[in-house]
């Protein structure tokens, strides 16, 4: 089948981010008393930042133990941290195959979507040079469920009045996965087969994509 709208994560798929996150994520485990390894954090990779913290504080045992505001605090104070981090990045930081393959998409028409629950988004995009080639560009800004709800990857497809069925995702995380498939779009991940179960089909990064298949 040939698809008309590829629709993109972008932290660990188009951009070397994630890893900022886990340092972030980690310091703030740390100030806290929780010990967090990179296995764990493959479980607040696709969902929101404050859903996030919830995975944080009850792999600690702390799930209890702050108010809302608190949390908030938190979750804002993790997130400095991070744009400090993404602040410094550049265009050597756009992970294996990813300018190639948006190039090659542009070239033959096919509508190119952002859709990331990150609503550093905007900064990631404009610090590594590639906001003009997305169509539409939905993130953390613009929904209000997080994946594995399909909201992030819907309202893409709607703004340009493609159908779901029409629509390739590209996703690093299980949580992006599902909601790829629970809108009736075809799921690509971009990582290990192991940590991707949900995926229709698996490549360890975009330059492996095989873009003759589907586009």
């Amino acid at each position: 089948m040939s698809y008309r709208c590829a629709i993109f994560d972008l932290d660990g798929v188009l951009v070397d981010t994630a890893k900022y996150h886990y340092f972030a994520w980690k310091e703030l485990a740390g100030q806290l008393g929780i010990d967090f390894t990179s296995e764990q954090n493959e479980r607040l990779k696709g969902v929101s930042r404050m859903t996030s913290l919830k995975i944080l504080l009850e792999i600690g045992g702390m799930q209890s133990y702050f108010s809302d505001e608190e949390k908030e605090q938190m979750a804002a104070r993790k997130n400095d941290r991070y744009v400090e981090y993404i602040s410094k990045m550049d265009s050597s930081e756009l992970l294996s195959g990813a300018l190639e393959l948006l190039q090659i998409l542009k070239r033959r028409g096919v509508k190119i979507v952002l859709g990331s629950a990150s609503k550093n988004s905007p900064l990631i995009l404009k610090k590594v040079d590639i906001t003009p080639f997305f169509d539409v560009i939905i993130d953390g800004n613009n929904v209000t469920n997080a994946k594995p709800d399909p909201e992030v990857f819907t309202l893409g497809a709607d703004r340009l009045d493609i159908p779901y069925a029409d629509c390739l995702v590209f996703e690093d995380s299980e949580a992006g996965l599902q909601a790829a498939k629970n809108s009736g779009m075809f799921a690509v991940g971009i990582g290990d087969r192991k940590n991707l179960p949900s995926a229709g089909v698996v490549f360890q990064n975009l330059k492996q994509f095989e873009i003759d298949k589907y586009f």
